[in-house]
C-alpha cells in the first residue's frame, strides 16, 4: 500500500486486529471508527510488534556479507534477483514494498500517539510522557533507518541539498509531502530524540526489548552521530550508553552447536527490531537452503575464535551459512545491543588518535568472544590508522547478518574508503563501484506513481 493511500486507510480504521486485550482493538474495520483516545490504546499501538519493530531488507540483501551460486539465484522475487547484483532497476513491478510502507506505517502509529496525548487531559501524567517520548523514539528511528537506505550517506557539506525523505509529523491525510532536504530530516530525528531523553526511562527493559530507555536512547544517537561522521559526538553519546548498561555475554556460555545460541532477551539486546517479513529466499528461514557467508570473512575467525562456531553452521562440503544473531528471530535482527556500542566508541577513539584506549576498549569486547583455554592474546596497534583498521576489521566479523555492513560501507566510502562490491555469478562478474548511484536504493515505484514524489537517480 502505497505511503499516503496508506495514512489514509489507518487513519480512517487504525485498527489493530492482532491485539485483544482491549476493546478498541477488538473492533472491526470500519469508517466510524475514530482514533484512539486513552493511554491504554496509545501503549497498545506501540506494544504492537506486528507493525512496530521493522527495518529495511535491502541494505542486508546488497551486502558483502554472502553469495548466492547460480542455481540459488533463480527465485522468483524481482527485488531479492535485483538486489543481489545491484541492478539499476530493483522492483521491476514489484509492489507493497515493506521497506517503505512498513516503516511509514510506524510513522502513523507514532503520529496517531502523538496527537492523541495533545488531546488527553492526562497528557502530563508519568505514563503519558513515557507515552509520547516512546512514540518519537519509534518515529526518530524509523525516519533514520529510510534515511539510510533511501538517501545518500550524510555529507554536511551537502546535506542541506541532498534528498532527504518526506517528513509526515501528523496523522492527517489533506497534505501530500514532498521530500524534505537530508539535513531537515535529519534535525527532525535528532529532535524527536532530544525531546525523548527527558521522559524515557533510566534502565533497558530486560524482558520487553521493544520498549525504548535512555539506554537505547543513546544506543540509537551514537549510531546515527557515527553514520554521520559526527565522532566526538557519537562517542559522547556511546559513553552515555555504557556508563547505564554495559553488559556482554560470555560467549563461552553460549551453545557452539545450537541453531539458536541467543535468547530474545539476552543481556547484549538494548532495543529489538528486524528486517521486514518480505524477502524469505535471501535474509529470512531459507536463506538456510540459499545463501553462504562469503569465505574470506568466514575465515578471518581464528580457531579459538567462539563466534566461528556460534554465528555459522557448515554444510557439509566446506561452505557456511549464519545461524540466527542475537535473537532467535527468522530474520535478521537489526536493533541495538552493546557490542555494537563497544565498537563504536573504540572506532571514534581511534579516530580521536587515542590509540591505546581504543584497543582497550576492543579488547574488553574480544576476551568475552574467545575460549578461555589458551588465554585470550590482547590486540595490539602502534598507531591510530593501524587501532582503525582493527577495529572496522572486528567491527565487520562481530556485527554480520545485522543489517549495518551495507551503511558502514556507504559512510566509510563516503570518507574516502574506495571500496567496490564484486559478485562473479553464473560466469558474469557484477561490481558497485565507490558513491555510485546505486548505493541509494530507489523508492518503489509504486509510491513515485501514487505521490508523484521525486525519485533518486539510479
Amino acid at each position: 500500500m502505497k505511503l499516503f493511500k496508506l495514512f489514509q486507510f489507518l487513519t480512517l480504521t487504525l485498527v489493530l486486529a492482532s491485539c485483544s486485550k482491549s476493546d478498541f482493538l477488538d473492533k472491526k474495520p470500519t469508517t466510524s471508527i475514530t482514533t484512539p483516545t486513552t493511554l491504554k490504546d496509545f501503549q497498545l499501538l506501540l506494544e504492537n510488534t506486528n507493525v512496530m519493530g521493522y527495518t529495511s531488507g535491502l541494505p542486508q540483501m546488497g551486502s558483502d556479507d554472502y553469495f548466492l551460486n547460480y542455481d540459488d539465484y533463480k527465485i522468483t522475487s524481482n527485488t531479492e534477483r535485483n538486489s543481489y547484483i545491484w541492478a539499476k532497476e530493483i522492483y521491476n513491478g514489484d509492489v507493497d514494498i515493506q521497506d517503505w510502507n512498513s516503516l511509514y506505517k510506524q510513522i502513523l502509529y507514532a503520529n496517531t500517539v502523538l496527537e492523541g496525548l495533545e488531546k488527553s487531559n492526562e497528557k502530563a501524567t508519568n505514563l503519558g510522557q513515557y507515552l509520547g517520548g516512546w512514540a518519537r523514539f519509534y518515529r526518530a528511528y524509523a525516519y533514520f533507518d529510510l534515511a539510510r537506505t533511501f538517501c545518500k550517506s550524510y555529507n554536511i557539506t551537502s546535506a542541506n541539498m541532498d534528498l532527504g525523505v518526506p517528513l509526515k509529523l501528523t496523522g492527517g491525510i489533506d497534505n501530500l509531502e514532498k521530500r524534505a532536504t537530508l539535513q531537515k530530516t535529519y534535525e527532525q530525528i535528532l529532535s524527536d530524540l532530544q525531546l525523548s531523553e527527558n521522559v524515557l526511562p533510566i534502565d533497558r527493559s530486560a524482558f520487553n526489548p521493544n520498549r525504548p530507555s535512555k539506554v537505547s536512547l543513546y544506543a540509537l544517537l551514537a549510531r546515527i552521530y557515527l553514520d554521520m561522521g559526527n565522532y566526538p559526538k557519537a562517542l559522547e553519546n556511546s559513553d552515555k550508553c555504557l556508563a547505564l548498561y554495559s553488559k556482554l555475554i560470555n560467549y563461552n556460555t553460549l551453545s557452539t552447536s545450537s541453531k539458536n545460541p541467543f535468547t530474545n532477551t539476552n543481556d547484549e539486546m538494548l532495543f529489538a527490531t528486524n528486517t521486514v517479513v518480505a524477502y524469505s529466499y535471501l535474509t529470512g528461514a531459507f536463506q538456510f537452503n540459499s545463501s553462504r557467508i562469503e569465505p574470506t570473512l568466514y575465515n578471518s575467525y581464528g580457531v579459538n575464535d567462539l563466534r566461528r562456531s556460534i554465528y555459522f553452521i557448515s554444510y557439509g562440503d566446506g561452505t557456511f551459512n549464519k545461524k540466527r544473531m542475537l535473537s532467535t528471530g527468522n530474520y535478521p535482527f537489526t536493533g541495538l545491543s552493546t557490542n555494537e556500542i563497544y565498537l563504536i566508541k573504540a572506532e571514534c577513539l581511534a579516530r580521536n588518535n587515542s590509540t591505546s584506549e581504543a584497543m582497550a576498549v576492543l579488547n574488553s569486547l574480544l576476551v568475552t568472544r574467545f575460549k578461555t583455554t589458551p588465554a585470550y592474546v590482547p590486540l595490539t596497534a602502534t598507531s591510530p590508522e593501524e587501532a582503525l583498521s582493527k577495529i572496522l576489521l572486528e567491527r565487520r566479523k562481530e556485527l554480520i547478518w545485522r543489517g549495518l555492513r551495507w551503511h558502514d560501507l556507504k559512510r566509510l566510502n563516503r570518507d574516502g574508503a574506495n571500496i567496490t562490491l564484486t559478485r562473479i555469478l553464473n560466469g558474469i562478474t557484477y561490481t558497485l563501484p565507490p558513491n555510485d548511484a546505486r548505493w541509494v536504493y530507489p523508492i518503489p515505484d509504486d509510491e513515485i506513481a501514487l505521490s508523484g514524489i521525486q525519485q533518486n537517480v539510479r
